[in-house]
């Protein structure tokens, strides 16, 4: 007969514990996906946007695996977007010649580690996902985009919408703040404001930022796709 030592008795407690962890986390990730999901398909309450007549503002929205940004122009509707993202803050300052800048929202280590989806580390998403108050606004420098109906989405808004945008993005924007170069040549992070958490992410803050403009959106919206869909 083969005898069970207290050794073998606590390994097999820690194995049950670890299962029961991972069960755990299992559950909680997809009640907090399924979650998403749901709510994401439910519009929230919005003002109505304002019909787009002859003096509409083109504007896009981008989205990749994980994250969203909107597209502006950098003049158009009396908003003049040069002076919040100047040459000076690009490592090649030619790219700031570009008519279009991409502004997205997000967690600083996040940003800063995940430059691609493949770099995507679990230490970094549980920092984020537990709440932090260090937050960027990441700006890319582009030419006209092209709508796909796929990543990147087209949106026609009025002037009057197109500034409740602006004013959205600006309030989240710390202006004055630090900056530092970006990934490549054409963009750059500034300090933000907001707290970032598995309840707001980025993609939070683009359908706020575009509810805000009266665009129909979900009620929450913590991925790309529960923001993609409603464009």
């Amino acid at each position: 007969m083969k005898m069970v030592t207290n050794e073998t008795i606590a390994w097999r407690r820690l194995g049950r514990v670890a299962r029961g962890m991972l069960a755990a986390i299992g559950l909680i990730l997809f009640g907090y996906f399924t979650l998403g999901l749901a709510l994401g398909m439910i519009a929230r309450a919005t003002a109505s946007m304002p019909a787009a007549g002859a003096d509409a503002v083109t504007i896009f929205v981008e989205s990749s695996a994980v994250h969203t940004a909107i597209i502006v122009p950098k003049q158009a509707a009396g908003v003049d977007w040069r002076d919040w993202a100047p040459p000076q803050d690009l490592r090649d300052p030619r790219y700031a010649g570009f008519p279009f800048l991409a502004i997205g929202w997000g967690e600083a280590g996040f940003f800063r580690e995940t430059p691609h989806w493949r770099d995507v580390k679990p230490g970094t998403i549980v920092h984020a996902a537990l709440g932090s108050n260090r937050t960027l606004i990441h700006v890319d420098h582009l030419p006209l985009p092209r709508a796909n109906g796929d990543d990147v989405r087209m949106i026609q808004l009025s002037p009057q919408a197109y500034r409740k945008l602006v004013g959205f993005i600006q309030a989240s924007w710390k202006r004055g703040g630090p900056h530092g170069p970006g990934y490549d040549v054409y963009d750059a992070f500034y300090e933000a404001r907001g707290r970032y958490s598995a309840a707001h992410t980025c993609n939070n803050w683009t359908g706020d930022a575009l509810a805000a403009a009266g665009v129909r959106m979900g009620w929450w919206t913590p991925f790309p796709w529960t923001v993609m869909r409603w464009l």
